[in-house]
């Protein structure tokens, strides 16, 4: 009997701690998930309250003297700025997507993950990443405006741009390549597909989505950036002819507008049309990458 009713009340203990264990962890995934819920309104809430205050500071003040074709003192024009950053974002894609994506092929499909040379190449990404932009501006100053002389241009501006978003596109662009299953590879190579083939034909159109993410990235940092081009791009209000003209951008153009204080107003105003360019690029790409992602299903 002894023994008996130890046996049962050990049972009856047992699940006493497994019912206990049963009820804490919904207390803990509970108390999780609150965190997580918290911690993503908090986010949205500080976008929502950036959002507001950027718009109910510069949408009274967007005239239509601020859309003229030509600066001037009075009218502070941001149209000369808004198409130096249109022409600006689309030459520094330009000298970045190529070598980036690249790169980022070579790291994935050819090159030996486990060699020195590889792990050395990702060493220089991340350690480019983590550079202050105000150095790239200084690199780019006795680089390309000094050394090559190319002076403070458009041109000098998006060299210097491209090497500072290069890391960017190379990370996401790895990681998009990675994500895509080997299985692909398999059957391609199993149909006697050489690698070139594979590479362009089936495993790029599967990571451009990944890849896009990361250019909609880039492009957010090229239309934010002012240090590096107050040093390489010069800070004329005027339209550039070429690529060795000088011109400012709009997020340099609000920069140099609140810095001098005397048209504030003008500089809210300019940053509601500089959140509604990067709003209306991101859509446009996330469109593009929709699509290009339907295709290749």
């Amino acid at each position: 009997m002894n023994a008996k009713t130890s046996f049962m009340n050990g049972a009856a203990s047992g699940r006493g701690r497994r019912s206990s264990q049963g009820r804490r962890r919904p207390d803990i995934s509970l108390l999780l998930r609150m965190v997580v819920y918290l911690c993503a309104g908090i986010t949205l809430l500080a976008l929502l309250l950036l959002i507001a205050y950027i718009l109910v500071k510069g949408v009274p003040h967007l005239t239509v003297s601020l859309f003229a074709l030509e600066y001037t003192s009075e009218n502070v024009s941001l149209l000369p700025a808004l198409i130096n950053t249109l022409m600006m974002t689309g030459l520094a894609l330009l000298l970045s997507i190529p070598p980036g994506v690249g790169a980022s092929i070579y790291l994935t499909e050819y090159a030996d993950r486990n060699s020195k040379k590889v792990a050395l190449i990702r060493l220089t990404a991340e350690t480019l990443s983590g550079i202050p932009s105000i150095i790239y501006g200084l690199f780019g100053m006795l680089f390309f405006v000094t050394y090559w002389q190319w002076g403070y241009s458009l041109l000098a501006g998006a060299a210097t741009l491209a090497i500072m978003v290069l890391p960017l596109i190379m990370r996401s662009t790895e990681e998009a390549l990675k994500a895509t299953p080997d299985s692909y590879r398999e059957a391609s190579f199993g149909l006697g597909a050489g690698k070139f083939r594979t590479v362009s034909r089936i495993v790029l159109p599967s990571a451009i989505p990944g890849i896009l993410a990361g250019i909609i990235l880039a492009i957010g940092r090229i239309v934010g950036e002012t240090a590096a081009l107050i040093y390489t791009a010069g800070s004329v209000a005027v339209i550039c002819r070429d690529l060795l003209s000088s011109g400012r951008t709009l997020s340099l153009h609000m920069y140099l507008l609140s810095s001098e204080g005397l048209y504030t107003d003008q500089a809210y105003a300019t940053a509601v049309v500089l959140l509604g360019l990067v709003l209306l690029l991101n859509l446009l790409s996330g469109r593009v990458a929709g699509k290009l992602t339907k295709g290749n299903e």
